[in-house]
């Protein structure tokens, strides 16, 4: 996918991404392969597909609140009677070279977002990328889950590890939720985390990405919504 093609896409489901935002995502391909061409963080086969395969997965959470949290997608936006609100606080967990945290933050410019991986030398593609594109609203942390201080509004992650390992990490970390980007048969693996971690029945909200964006990619590929 161009970015030509990604920009069409963009202009039909988010008409109202600014000029500015659009630019944004224009300066993503050139950084990243900069950067990944000195530490690996998306594959040589991915990174001819960043638009659809980490960009644009990556925003699959903002179709996500913009189709059936509108109100919370509005005040991330910093839109309406939201333009004055606090910001809200978005903690994306294993966040590798900065996804889905950078691609939400241009979307979002109106929340602050704390990018955190253990890993150092991600966190160096994620910090040098975000300056890059002038993200204000990121901070990134060096750091496991656990050690991190604050709470957070929502946990946003990309498929880090399962539901079943990723619930104890962030126990206490959110007041609102988790927003999962995660692929395959999830069924299973929702069973289990939810009869381990006596999560109660209904707060589990798998939505398939395909319901939005029709492509090969994406038919198996799900946000996964998991009230508090």
């Amino acid at each position: 996918m161009t970015f030509t093609e990604f920009k069409t896409i963009i202009n039909e489901k988010f008409p109202e991404v600014t000029p500015g935002q659009m630019e944004q995502f224009e300066k993503m391909e050139a950084l990243y392969r900069e950067w990944n061409s000195k530490i690996n963080v998306v594959s040589r086969k991915d990174i001819n597909q960043l638009y659809r395969h980490h960009v644009l997965h990556s925003l699959g959470i903002a179709a996500y609140l913009k189709s059936q949290m509108p109100d919370i997608y509005d005040r991330l936006r910093g839109e309406g009677p939201y333009a004055l609100a606090e910001p809200m606080k978005i903690l994306d967990l294993g966040t590798g070279g900065g996804f889905p945290g950078i691609p939400l933050a241009v979307m979002f410019p109106h929340a602050e977002f704390t990018l955190c991986d253990s890993i150092g030398k991600k966190i160096i593609v994620a910090t040098e990328v975000s300056k890059a594109l002038g993200l204000s609203n990121v901070t990134t942390v060096n750091a496991r889950a656990e050690s991190l201080p604050q709470t957070f509004d929502f946990v946003v992650s990309r498929a880090v590890t399962s539901l079943d390992n990723f619930m104890p990490w962030v126990k206490g970390k959110y007041s609102e939720g988790i927003l999962y980007l995660k692929g395959g048969d999830l069924a299973e693996e929702i069973s289990t985390a939810m009869s381990k971690h006596k999560m109660r029945k209904g707060s589990v909200h798998p939505w398939p990405i395909s319901t939005w964006f029709q492509d090969p990619f994406f038919e198996t590929k799900m946000v996964i919504f998991i009230e508090k």
